[in-house]
């Protein structure tokens, strides 16, 4: 059995058949663990969700910015953005049951030595505290009130984290730091008029994992996000969001030894578009 952790589908499903036949995947043996953003951009995202969802147990998947996204517009919670391409999930004849198995999604997993999450977490967060933190959003996602939720995930403020912080506030800065972060503050204050390279910071802003003392150090966690990164593997980092959708290519490593499998893919993104 070999555990495969996988970069940035966003509804790339040729490109993802591709890769798992380089890997040489077999569900009856091996798990996926994708980074999250398994939808929009591309424009395959419910093959994506119907093939992710069939693997059952077989199949790790985080809350990705996109995912959520995704969750909220099809619930008409959300505005429709110019980059969207999510009309094949909005007509897929499953659609209420793939938006509910992607609902039901964690937003960190811990397993192992491993943590995966789509985005980062905060410097000042402990593993343990930030899986306490991400079940907080998983159990309002889950729960019956979930549709008055999807507005309160929009926006970046407040943009540092306090333990203090209640409600939707709370809520939104968890969901911050875990799906959108790039760039903070060594006190934790989050940065998102940035998403390029790592040398467009703002002055006094760092790349949330390379923060002096953050808590996690140490600790490998497996995230995407971040297409202008590239792949950056770590002895606690496995950054996998190769661009995909860009014409980039697609990444897996395999956790056990940190074997790097990829393949091309064909640009689905209009040119212009913010990664």
């Amino acid at each position: 059995m070999a555990t495969y952790a996988i970069g940035d589908v966003q509804g790339c499903h040729d490109a993802l058949q591709a890769l798992l036949g380089e890997i040489g995947f077999s569900p009856a043996r091996d798990v996926l663990w994708f980074v999250g953003d398994l939808v929009n951009r591309g424009t395959q995202s419910a093959a994506v969700l119907r093939f992710a969802r069939a693997l059952g147990e077989r199949a790790v998947v985080v809350h990705g910015n996109h995912d959520l996204h995704a969750l909220a517009l099809l619930a008409g919670k959300a505005r429709r953005r110019a980059d969207d391409t999510l009309e094949d999930l909005a007509a897929a004849p499953d659609r209420d049951a793939l938006l509910h198995w992607l609902r039901h999604r964690p937003l960190l997993h811990v397993e192992g030595e491993y943590a995966l999450v789509h985005a980062g977490l905060l410097p000042a967060w402990t593993i343990e505290q930030a899986a306490a933190l991400a079940a907080e959003v998983e159990a309002a996602l889950r729960g019956p009130d979930h549709l008055a939720l999807y507005p309160a995930l929009y926006g970046s403020r407040p943009a540092a984290w306090r333990d203090a912080l209640a409600g939707d506030e709370r809520l939104r800065v968890i969901v911050n730091a875990m799906t959108r972060m790039r760039f903070c503050t060594p006190d934790g204050a989050m940065d998102f008029s940035v998403k390029g390279e790592i040398e467009k910071a703002l002055p006094g802003y760092l790349p949330w994992f390379e923060v002096p003392g953050r808590k996690t150090r140490g600790v490998p966690i497996v995230c995407g996000h971040w297409s202008a990164l590239g792949l950056r593997l770590t002895p606690d980092l496995l950054a996998l969001d190769t661009g995909c959708v860009w014409g980039g290519r697609l990444t897996a490593v395999r956790l056990e030894d940190r074997r790097v499998f990829q393949t091309a893919c064909a640009p689905a993104a209009g040119p212009g578009r913010v990664r």
